[in-house]
């Protein structure tokens, strides 16, 4: 996501403390998920799943090893 497609910040409405955990959270992240668990309208948990991709190795002839 680029910064041009995020909505300007307002002084007069600061970001809530969840918003820097999501970004610190997705950062680092190559593959994978972040997940925001929302009670009565607040976020109260954030989950991270972080996928790790294996190169695919292939056979002298080009096709995928098996």
């Amino acid at each position: 996501m680029s910064a041009a497609s995020t909505p300007p910040e307002s002084a007069s409405a600061p970001l809530p403390d969840w918003i820097a955990l999501v970004r610190e959270k997705v950062e680092g992240l190559r593959f994978g998920v972040v997940q925001l668990v929302v009670h009565d309208g607040r976020v109260t948990q954030i989950e991270r799943t972080e996928k790790t991709r294996l190169p695919v190795e292939r056979d002298a002839s080009g096709r995928t090893a098996s």
